[in-house]
Protein backbone atom coordinates (compact mmCIF):
# COMPACT_ATOMS: atom_id res chain seq x y z
CA UNK A 1 0.00 0.00 0.00
CA UNK A 2 1.21 3.30 -0.92
CA UNK A 3 2.29 6.21 2.03
CA UNK A 4 -1.35 8.05 2.76
CA UNK A 5 -1.43 11.00 1.85
CA UNK A 6 -0.29 10.56 -1.72
CA UNK A 7 -2.75 11.00 -5.34
CA UNK A 8 -3.13 7.23 -4.82
CA UNK A 9 -3.69 6.93 -1.31
CA UNK A 10 -5.14 10.09 -0.08
CA UNK A 11 -4.64 11.12 3.81
CA UNK A 12 -8.46 10.43 5.37
CA UNK A 13 -9.28 12.23 7.76
CA UNK A 14 -12.58 12.77 10.29
CA UNK A 15 -13.09 15.26 12.47
CA UNK A 16 -15.61 15.26 15.37
CA UNK A 17 -16.98 18.99 15.85
CA UNK A 18 -17.91 21.56 13.23
CA UNK A 19 -17.06 24.70 15.36
CA UNK A 20 -13.89 27.11 14.98
CA UNK A 21 -11.38 24.23 16.17
CA UNK A 22 -12.39 22.05 13.81
CA UNK A 23 -12.41 24.46 11.45
CA UNK A 24 -8.91 25.81 11.91
CA UNK A 25 -7.46 21.61 11.40
CA UNK A 26 -9.43 21.64 8.10
CA UNK A 27 -7.43 25.19 6.63
CA UNK A 28 -4.21 23.78 8.18
CA UNK A 29 -4.28 20.35 6.61
CA UNK A 30 -5.63 22.17 3.60
CA UNK A 31 -2.51 24.40 3.61
CA UNK A 32 -0.22 21.41 3.48
CA UNK A 33 1.77 21.54 0.25
CA UNK A 34 2.21 18.17 -1.84
CA UNK A 35 -0.69 16.77 0.61
CA UNK A 36 -3.36 15.01 -0.57
CA UNK A 37 -6.19 15.01 1.98
CA UNK A 38 -9.75 14.33 2.51
CA UNK A 39 -11.48 15.96 5.45
CA UNK A 40 -15.12 14.30 6.51
CA UNK A 41 -16.39 16.59 9.71
CA UNK A 42 -19.21 15.11 11.68
CA UNK A 43 -21.64 17.14 14.29
CA UNK A 44 -24.81 16.09 15.81
CA UNK A 45 -26.37 19.64 15.22
CA UNK A 46 -27.79 19.60 11.28
CA UNK A 47 -26.02 23.30 11.19
CA UNK A 48 -22.04 23.83 10.95
CA UNK A 49 -19.81 26.15 12.65
CA UNK A 50 -20.70 25.29 16.49
CA UNK A 51 -20.64 27.78 19.43
CA UNK A 52 -20.35 30.78 16.37
CA UNK A 53 -23.77 29.58 15.68
CA UNK A 54 -25.02 28.35 18.95
CA UNK A 55 -22.90 30.66 21.44
CA UNK A 56 -21.99 34.00 20.24
CA UNK A 57 -24.52 36.72 21.15
CA UNK A 58 -26.77 37.29 18.54
CA UNK A 59 -25.98 41.05 18.82
CA UNK A 60 -22.38 40.35 17.65
CA UNK A 61 -22.90 39.71 14.00
CA UNK A 62 -19.26 41.55 13.26
CA UNK A 63 -17.97 38.33 15.61
CA UNK A 64 -20.39 36.17 13.29
CA UNK A 65 -18.43 37.01 10.04
CA UNK A 66 -15.82 34.82 10.65
CA UNK A 67 -18.02 31.76 9.03
CA UNK A 68 -16.55 33.03 5.64
CA UNK A 69 -13.12 31.91 6.37
CA UNK A 70 -14.78 28.36 7.08
CA UNK A 71 -17.25 28.88 4.13
CA UNK A 72 -14.06 28.82 1.76
CA UNK A 73 -12.76 25.34 3.35
CA UNK A 74 -15.91 23.83 3.85
CA UNK A 75 -16.78 24.28 -0.21
CA UNK A 76 -13.29 22.53 -1.22
CA UNK A 77 -13.94 19.24 -3.11
CA UNK A 78 -12.28 16.96 -0.79
CA UNK A 79 -13.92 18.50 2.50
CA UNK A 80 -17.62 16.89 3.41
CA UNK A 81 -19.68 17.25 6.55
CA UNK A 82 -21.92 15.03 8.00
CA UNK A 83 -24.86 17.46 10.19
CA UNK A 84 -27.33 15.65 12.16
CA UNK A 85 -24.73 12.41 12.76
CA UNK A 86 -23.87 12.01 16.12
CA UNK A 87 -20.47 10.14 17.10
CA UNK A 88 -21.50 7.44 19.60
CA UNK A 89 -25.06 6.66 18.22
CA UNK A 90 -24.31 6.84 14.54
CA UNK A 91 -21.12 6.29 14.12
CA UNK A 92 -18.18 4.71 16.33
CA UNK A 93 -14.85 4.58 16.98
CA UNK A 94 -14.75 1.40 15.42
CA UNK A 95 -16.24 2.58 11.99
CA UNK A 96 -14.04 5.91 12.47
CA UNK A 97 -10.83 3.41 12.27
CA UNK A 98 -12.30 1.30 9.44
CA UNK A 99 -12.76 4.24 7.07
CA UNK A 100 -10.24 7.13 8.14
CA UNK A 101 -5.89 7.29 8.73
CA UNK A 102 -6.96 9.78 11.60
CA UNK A 103 -9.63 11.38 13.66
CA UNK A 104 -9.70 14.83 15.33
CA UNK A 105 -11.81 15.62 18.02
CA UNK A 106 -12.69 18.81 18.65
CA UNK A 107 -16.42 18.94 20.47
CA UNK A 108 -15.50 21.98 22.69
CA UNK A 109 -16.67 22.53 26.64
CA UNK A 110 -20.50 21.48 26.75
CA UNK A 111 -21.71 22.28 30.51
CA UNK A 112 -20.83 24.25 33.22
CA UNK A 113 -19.23 23.79 36.42
CA UNK A 114 -21.23 23.78 39.73
CA UNK A 115 -20.89 25.99 42.06
CA UNK A 116 -21.45 23.65 44.82
CA UNK A 117 -23.40 25.84 47.20
CA UNK A 118 -26.71 25.45 49.09
CA UNK A 119 -29.61 26.01 47.13
CA UNK A 120 -27.90 25.58 43.49
CA UNK A 121 -31.02 23.32 42.30
CA UNK A 122 -33.73 25.50 43.64
CA UNK A 123 -35.99 26.57 40.27
CA UNK A 124 -34.68 29.60 38.86
CA UNK A 125 -31.13 28.70 39.11
CA UNK A 126 -29.84 28.13 35.83
CA UNK A 127 -26.07 27.63 33.73
CA UNK A 128 -25.56 30.00 31.37
CA UNK A 129 -24.39 28.54 28.70
CA UNK A 130 -28.08 27.00 28.51
CA UNK A 131 -29.40 30.75 28.24
CA UNK A 132 -27.47 31.35 26.23
CA UNK A 133 -28.14 28.04 23.94
CA UNK A 134 -31.78 29.03 24.38
CA UNK A 135 -31.38 32.63 23.01
CA UNK A 136 -29.18 31.39 19.71
CA UNK A 137 -31.71 28.75 18.84
CA UNK A 138 -29.90 25.53 19.95
CA UNK A 139 -32.69 22.50 18.93
CA UNK A 140 -31.58 20.99 22.46
CA UNK A 141 -32.41 24.20 23.98
CA UNK A 142 -35.04 25.47 21.93
CA UNK A 143 -38.00 24.05 24.53
CA UNK A 144 -36.52 25.43 27.77
CA UNK A 145 -38.17 27.68 29.94
CA UNK A 146 -36.81 30.88 31.57
CA UNK A 147 -38.89 32.57 33.98
CA UNK A 148 -38.66 36.42 33.44
CA UNK A 149 -41.34 37.56 35.47
CA UNK A 150 -39.40 38.61 38.28
CA UNK A 151 -37.02 42.23 38.98
CA UNK A 152 -34.00 40.43 39.63
CA UNK A 153 -31.00 38.84 38.05
CA UNK A 154 -28.17 37.78 39.18
CA UNK A 155 -24.72 36.25 37.17
CA UNK A 156 -22.35 34.29 38.41
CA UNK A 157 -18.97 34.87 36.88
CA UNK A 158 -17.19 37.64 34.90
CA UNK A 159 -16.14 36.13 31.49
CA UNK A 160 -17.53 36.90 28.54
CA UNK A 161 -20.30 33.93 28.65
CA UNK A 162 -21.68 36.33 32.22
CA UNK A 163 -21.18 39.39 30.51
CA UNK A 164 -23.50 38.33 27.23
CA UNK A 165 -26.00 36.94 29.55
CA UNK A 166 -26.27 40.51 31.68
CA UNK A 167 -26.19 41.95 27.94
CA UNK A 168 -29.25 40.16 26.89
CA UNK A 169 -31.16 40.47 29.59
CA UNK A 170 -30.47 44.29 29.43
CA UNK A 171 -31.30 44.93 25.87
CA UNK A 172 -34.27 46.09 25.19
CA UNK A 173 -36.93 45.03 22.97
CA UNK A 174 -35.71 47.19 19.64
CA UNK A 175 -32.50 46.56 20.17
CA UNK A 176 -32.54 42.27 19.75
CA UNK A 177 -35.44 43.33 16.93
CA UNK A 178 -32.55 43.95 14.21
CA UNK A 179 -30.14 40.32 15.19
CA UNK A 180 -30.86 36.85 14.66
CA UNK A 181 -31.82 35.91 17.73
CA UNK A 182 -33.99 33.22 18.09
CA UNK A 183 -37.74 33.89 17.55
CA UNK A 184 -39.43 32.59 20.41
CA UNK A 185 -36.39 34.22 22.95
CA UNK A 186 -37.27 37.47 21.75
CA UNK A 187 -40.74 37.20 22.38
CA UNK A 188 -39.97 36.25 25.48
CA UNK A 189 -37.52 38.85 26.21
CA UNK A 190 -40.14 41.52 25.14
CA UNK A 191 -42.30 40.18 28.20
CA UNK A 192 -39.49 40.53 30.51
CA UNK A 193 -39.89 42.30 33.76
CA UNK A 194 -36.28 42.17 34.83
CA UNK A 195 -35.20 45.46 35.72
CA UNK A 196 -31.76 44.69 37.92
CA UNK A 197 -29.02 42.81 36.32
CA UNK A 198 -26.57 41.92 39.30
CA UNK A 199 -22.59 40.92 37.37
CA UNK A 200 -20.48 39.16 40.23
CA UNK A 201 -16.89 37.62 40.35
CA UNK A 202 -14.96 36.32 42.96
CA UNK A 203 -11.74 38.32 42.29
CA UNK A 204 -11.17 42.03 41.80
CA UNK A 205 -11.54 44.55 38.69
CA UNK A 206 -8.06 43.25 37.48
CA UNK A 207 -8.66 40.16 37.39
CA UNK A 208 -12.11 40.58 35.37
CA UNK A 209 -12.10 37.50 32.41
CA UNK A 210 -14.63 39.86 30.14
CA UNK A 211 -12.59 41.74 27.16
CA UNK A 212 -12.11 45.63 27.30
CA UNK A 213 -14.66 45.73 23.69
CA UNK A 214 -17.31 43.82 26.21
CA UNK A 215 -17.49 46.01 29.38
CA UNK A 216 -16.89 49.07 26.93
CA UNK A 217 -20.84 47.82 25.46
CA UNK A 218 -22.15 47.65 28.67
CA UNK A 219 -22.00 51.11 29.02
CA UNK A 220 -23.56 52.42 25.64
CA UNK A 221 -26.55 49.64 26.17
CA UNK A 222 -30.01 51.83 25.30
CA UNK A 223 -32.22 51.42 28.26
CA UNK A 224 -29.78 50.50 30.95
CA UNK A 225 -27.70 52.12 33.17
CA UNK A 226 -24.22 50.53 34.26
CA UNK A 227 -22.91 51.20 38.27
CA UNK A 228 -19.97 49.85 39.58
CA UNK A 229 -18.94 50.70 43.40
CA UNK A 230 -16.14 53.20 43.39
CA UNK A 231 -14.62 50.88 46.51
CA UNK A 232 -14.81 47.94 44.51
CA UNK A 233 -13.33 49.63 41.70
CA UNK A 234 -10.00 50.76 43.04
CA UNK A 235 -7.28 48.07 42.69
CA UNK A 236 -5.78 46.31 45.70
CA UNK A 237 -2.56 47.06 47.03
CA UNK A 238 -1.53 43.06 45.40
CA UNK A 239 -3.48 43.73 42.62
CA UNK A 240 -2.00 47.46 41.94
CA UNK A 241 1.93 46.18 42.66
CA UNK A 242 0.79 43.56 40.50
CA UNK A 243 0.33 45.76 37.65
CA UNK A 244 2.85 47.97 38.32
CA UNK A 245 5.65 45.01 37.87
CA UNK A 246 3.90 43.75 34.86
CA UNK A 247 2.71 46.74 32.97
CA UNK A 248 -0.62 45.74 30.43
CA UNK A 249 -2.44 48.51 28.55
CA UNK A 250 -5.13 46.46 27.50
CA UNK A 251 -5.74 45.67 31.41
CA UNK A 252 -5.03 49.47 31.69
CA UNK A 253 -7.85 50.48 29.63
CA UNK A 254 -10.44 48.20 31.20
CA UNK A 255 -9.72 49.08 34.40
CA UNK A 256 -10.35 52.82 33.11
CA UNK A 257 -13.69 51.98 31.38
CA UNK A 258 -14.72 50.30 34.73
CA UNK A 259 -14.05 52.90 37.03
CA UNK A 260 -15.83 55.48 34.41
CA UNK A 261 -18.64 53.29 35.95
CA UNK A 262 -17.94 54.17 39.09
CA UNK A 263 -20.32 56.77 40.79
CA UNK A 264 -21.94 57.37 37.21
CA UNK A 265 -25.19 59.00 38.29
CA UNK A 266 -28.41 57.08 36.90
CA UNK A 267 -30.08 58.46 33.54
CA UNK A 268 -33.36 57.27 34.48
CA UNK A 269 -33.19 54.17 32.28
CA UNK A 270 -35.31 51.53 32.97
CA UNK A 271 -32.98 48.80 33.39
CA UNK A 272 -29.70 48.56 35.69
CA UNK A 273 -26.40 46.53 35.84
CA UNK A 274 -24.68 46.61 38.96
CA UNK A 275 -21.31 44.84 38.21
CA UNK A 276 -19.80 43.55 41.70
CA UNK A 277 -16.00 42.41 42.43
CA UNK A 278 -15.09 40.48 45.64
CA UNK A 279 -18.20 38.51 46.12
CA UNK A 280 -18.38 34.56 45.93
CA UNK A 281 -22.21 33.15 46.15
CA UNK A 282 -22.52 31.46 49.57
CA UNK A 283 -26.16 29.95 49.16
CA UNK A 284 -28.79 30.88 46.88
CA UNK A 285 -31.73 31.23 49.37
CA UNK A 286 -35.53 30.07 47.79
CA UNK A 287 -38.77 30.52 48.88
CA UNK A 288 -41.64 27.86 50.49
CA UNK A 289 -42.07 26.92 46.82
CA UNK A 290 -38.75 25.65 46.36
CA UNK A 291 -38.21 28.89 43.70
CA UNK A 292 -34.62 31.32 44.22
CA UNK A 293 -35.40 34.65 45.83
CA UNK A 294 -31.85 35.85 46.96
CA UNK A 295 -28.06 34.99 46.38
CA UNK A 296 -26.01 35.16 49.57
CA UNK A 297 -22.62 36.63 49.17
CA UNK A 298 -19.24 36.50 51.10
CA UNK A 299 -17.02 39.47 50.66
CA UNK A 300 -13.58 38.22 49.83
CA UNK A 301 -9.98 39.25 49.56
CA UNK A 302 -6.75 38.36 47.44
CA UNK A 303 -3.68 37.40 48.56
CA UNK A 304 -0.71 35.83 46.84
CA UNK A 305 -0.17 32.23 45.56
CA UNK A 306 2.33 30.60 44.20
CA UNK A 307 2.82 33.93 41.46
CA UNK A 308 -0.55 34.77 41.11
CA UNK A 309 -3.73 36.19 43.10
CA UNK A 310 -6.29 34.06 44.81
CA UNK A 311 -9.59 35.27 46.77
CA UNK A 312 -10.48 34.26 50.52
CA UNK A 313 -13.54 34.89 52.30
CA UNK A 314 -13.86 37.27 55.59
CA UNK A 315 -16.55 37.79 57.44
CA UNK A 316 -18.28 40.25 55.66
CA UNK A 317 -21.22 39.15 54.22
CA UNK A 318 -24.56 40.51 51.98
CA UNK A 319 -27.30 39.33 50.54
CA UNK A 320 -28.95 40.44 47.16
CA UNK A 321 -32.01 39.81 45.68
CA UNK A 322 -32.66 37.44 42.82
CA UNK A 323 -35.57 35.82 41.33
CA UNK A 324 -33.70 34.13 38.37
CA UNK A 325 -29.54 33.05 38.37
CA UNK A 326 -27.24 32.22 35.77
CA UNK A 327 -24.32 30.00 36.66
CA UNK A 328 -21.15 30.98 34.67
CA UNK A 329 -18.26 30.03 36.70
CA UNK A 330 -16.20 27.55 33.95
CA UNK A 331 -16.99 25.01 31.59
CA UNK A 332 -15.98 21.45 30.90
CA UNK A 333 -16.14 19.29 28.60
CA UNK A 334 -17.93 16.16 28.36
CA UNK A 335 -16.58 12.34 27.76
CA UNK A 336 -16.82 10.53 24.18
CA UNK A 337 -17.14 6.81 23.85
CA UNK A 338 -13.62 4.88 23.64
CA UNK A 339 -11.87 7.89 24.03
CA UNK A 340 -9.54 8.65 26.99
CA UNK A 341 -11.06 11.25 29.45
CA UNK A 342 -10.03 13.58 32.07
CA UNK A 343 -12.80 13.81 34.23
CA UNK A 344 -11.49 16.30 36.39
CA UNK A 345 -10.00 18.57 33.66
CA UNK A 346 -12.94 18.26 31.48
CA UNK A 347 -10.78 17.32 28.64
CA UNK A 348 -9.07 14.66 26.45
CA UNK A 349 -6.01 13.96 28.00
CA UNK A 350 -3.13 15.07 25.34
CA UNK A 351 0.61 16.08 24.44
CA UNK A 352 0.07 18.88 22.34
CA UNK A 353 -2.81 16.96 20.24
CA UNK A 354 -1.80 13.53 20.51
CA UNK A 355 -4.34 11.77 22.65
CA UNK A 356 -3.10 9.68 25.47
CA UNK A 357 -3.34 6.90 27.12
CA UNK A 358 -2.81 4.47 29.93
CA UNK A 359 -0.40 4.91 33.08
CA UNK A 360 2.49 5.79 30.74
CA UNK A 361 0.41 8.31 28.84
CA UNK A 362 1.50 6.82 25.65
CA UNK A 363 -0.04 8.47 22.16
CA UNK A 364 -2.66 6.55 20.76
CA UNK A 365 -2.41 5.97 17.23
CA UNK A 366 -4.54 7.67 14.74
CA UNK A 367 -6.40 10.06 17.62
CA UNK A 368 -5.63 13.68 18.47
CA UNK A 369 -7.87 16.73 19.85
CA UNK A 370 -8.23 20.65 19.55
CA UNK A 371 -9.79 23.13 20.80
CA UNK A 372 -11.67 23.21 24.25
CA UNK A 373 -12.01 19.49 24.51
CA UNK A 374 -7.92 19.53 24.02
CA UNK A 375 -6.51 22.66 26.07
CA UNK A 376 -9.96 23.49 28.52
CA UNK A 377 -12.01 26.45 27.87
CA UNK A 378 -9.38 29.47 27.47
CA UNK A 379 -9.31 32.21 25.13
CA UNK A 380 -10.89 33.36 22.19
CA UNK A 381 -12.40 32.05 19.08
CA UNK A 382 -9.43 32.97 17.11
CA UNK A 383 -7.35 31.05 19.56
CA UNK A 384 -8.54 27.86 18.45
CA UNK A 385 -6.42 28.34 15.40
CA UNK A 386 -2.37 28.01 16.87
CA UNK A 387 -3.82 25.23 18.68
CA UNK A 388 -5.60 23.87 15.58
CA UNK A 389 -2.38 24.44 14.07
CA UNK A 390 -0.42 22.52 16.51
CA UNK A 391 -2.23 20.20 16.65
CA UNK A 392 -1.97 19.35 13.00
CA UNK A 393 1.83 19.40 13.20
CA UNK A 394 1.73 16.26 15.67
CA UNK A 395 -0.67 14.52 12.80
CA UNK A 396 1.96 15.45 9.95
CA UNK A 397 4.78 14.46 12.13
CA UNK A 398 3.02 11.17 13.00
CA UNK A 399 1.53 10.97 8.97
CA UNK A 400 5.17 10.82 7.75
CA UNK A 401 6.49 8.30 10.68
CA UNK A 402 4.10 5.66 9.64
CA UNK A 403 2.01 5.90 12.69
CA UNK A 404 -1.34 6.04 11.16
CA UNK A 405 -4.37 3.70 11.10
CA UNK A 406 -4.72 1.46 8.17
CA UNK A 407 -8.07 1.62 6.99
CA UNK A 408 -9.74 -1.60 5.61
CA UNK A 409 -12.49 1.23 3.42
CA UNK A 410 -10.14 4.54 3.07
CA UNK A 411 -12.66 5.13 -0.30
CA UNK A 412 -14.42 8.71 0.05
CA UNK A 413 -17.67 6.56 -1.13
CA UNK A 414 -17.38 3.91 1.15
CA UNK A 415 -17.77 6.41 4.65
CA UNK A 416 -20.77 7.92 2.44
CA UNK A 417 -22.48 4.59 2.17
CA UNK A 418 -22.24 3.80 6.17
CA UNK A 419 -23.60 7.32 7.20
CA UNK A 420 -26.13 7.33 4.69
CA UNK A 421 -27.34 3.36 6.05
CA UNK A 422 -26.90 4.65 9.82
CA UNK A 423 -28.25 8.38 9.48
CA UNK A 424 -30.24 8.46 5.73
CA UNK A 425 -31.13 12.50 6.98
CA UNK A 426 -28.30 13.58 7.15
CA UNK A 427 -27.42 16.93 6.64
CA UNK A 428 -24.61 17.91 3.80
CA UNK A 429 -22.65 21.31 3.64
CA UNK A 430 -24.61 21.70 0.20
CA UNK A 431 -28.15 20.99 2.40
CA UNK A 432 -26.81 23.87 4.78
CA UNK A 433 -25.96 26.24 1.97
CA UNK A 434 -29.79 25.96 1.04
CA UNK A 435 -30.58 26.36 4.76
CA UNK A 436 -28.97 29.49 4.99
CA UNK A 437 -30.34 31.07 1.78
CA UNK A 438 -33.52 30.02 3.82
CA UNK A 439 -33.12 31.69 7.00
CA UNK A 440 -31.30 34.97 5.69
CA UNK A 441 -34.56 35.20 3.09
CA UNK A 442 -37.23 34.57 6.22
CA UNK A 443 -34.83 37.65 8.11
CA UNK A 444 -34.80 39.54 4.88
CA UNK A 445 -38.28 40.40 4.89
CA UNK A 446 -37.75 41.74 8.91
CA UNK A 447 -34.76 43.53 8.38
CA UNK A 448 -32.82 40.66 10.44
CA UNK A 449 -29.51 38.91 9.92
CA UNK A 450 -32.05 35.73 9.65
CA UNK A 451 -34.64 34.31 11.31
CA UNK A 452 -33.22 30.46 12.18
CA UNK A 453 -34.60 27.47 12.16
CA UNK A 454 -34.54 26.10 15.46
CA UNK A 455 -35.67 22.37 15.22
CA UNK A 456 -33.92 19.89 13.39
CA UNK A 457 -37.02 18.55 12.37
CA UNK A 458 -38.15 21.90 10.37
CA UNK A 459 -34.66 22.04 9.06
CA UNK A 460 -35.07 18.30 7.09
CA UNK A 461 -38.77 19.21 6.50
CA UNK A 462 -37.51 22.89 4.70
CA UNK A 463 -34.65 21.07 2.54
CA UNK A 464 -37.48 18.37 1.05
CA UNK A 465 -39.88 21.43 0.04
CA UNK A 466 -36.75 23.59 -1.50
CA UNK A 467 -36.33 20.53 -3.00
Amino acid sequence: MPNAGTDDNPLRVAIIGSGPAGFYVVERLFKEQGLNVEVDMFDELATPFGLVRGGVAPDHQKIKSVVRVYDRAARKPNFRFYGNVRYGRDVHLADLEAHYHQVCFTTGAQTDRNLGIPGEDLDGSHAATEFVAWYNGHPDYRDRSFDLSGENAAVIGVGNVAIDVARILCRCHDELAVTDIADYALEALRHSRIRNVYLIGRRGPAQAAFTNPEIKEMGELADADVEVLPEEARLDDLSQAYLDAHPDKALVRKLEILQSYAGRPSTGKSRRLSIRFLLSPTELIGDADGRVRAVQLVRNELYADNGGLRPRATAVTETIPADIVFRSVGYLGVALPAVPFDERRGVIPNDRGRVLAGQGKEPLVGLYASGWIKRGPSGVIGTNKPDAVETVERMLEDLRAGMVWDPAHPQVAGAERLVRERQPRYVSYEDWLRLDDIETARGKASGRPRIKLTRTEDMIAALKTAG
